[in-house]
């Protein structure tokens, strides 16, 4: 999920068409994929120009997610969707619990080692098999894979302060 300007979380995107009566094809970024089915308003489009649209009906298909939205009832009104983001207002989200925290929170965090070098700033992160990586770029340019996991290597979040204590080598 990332954080746009607008306070708005993007979850997915339209990438298809499913059938004839007008549903979608929902690529989500939640987990699981149909969480995404949870939030009953989107907003769809780009960054700086969304429209709302009420979620009708919705269900996994196999490895995806289909959804039905208001007003959209054949595949010629579907198919004027494919490619638009799916995005919420920050406010819809639910609150993390104490140790958990959205990805969109941790994107743009300055990242310290326990020396107080700054490694760089999280630009995004990735979901690997065993944990999420922290992918951290510095103003040179560089880039560090920084993996996710508190305590061994995510020392502190910060949030209010802007920063991310990590134990980690500069050199790596």
């Amino acid at each position: 999920m990332n954080a746009t300007g607008d306070e708005c979380i993007i979850l997915g995107r339209i990438n298809g068409v499913h059938g004839v009566r007008g549903w979608v094809k929902v690529y989500s970024e939640t987990q699981p994929r149909e969480n995404i089915l949870s939030y009953r308003q989107w907003l769809v489009g780009k960054p700086g120009n969304w429209r709302t649209v009420v979620v009708v009906d919705g269900r996994r298909q196999g490895k995806n997610v289909v959804a039905q939205l208001e007003g959209c009832n054949d595949r010629d009104v579907a198919a004027t969707f494919h490619g638009e983001q799916i995005a919420i207002r920050r406010e819809q989200l639910p609150a993390p619990s104490a140790d958990e925290f959205y990805w969109a929170d941790l994107v743009g965090l300055t990242v310290k080692n326990r020396e107080g070098v700054t490694l760089g700033k999280v630009d995004h992160l990735l979901e690997t098999g065993a944990n999420d990586v922290l992918v951290v770029h510095d103003d040179d340019g560089s880039e560090r894979l920084i993996p996710f996991v508190q305590g061994p290597f995510v020392l502190e979040v910060d949030l209010q302060a802007g920063e991310l204590l990590v134990d980690w080598d500069p050199d790596f």
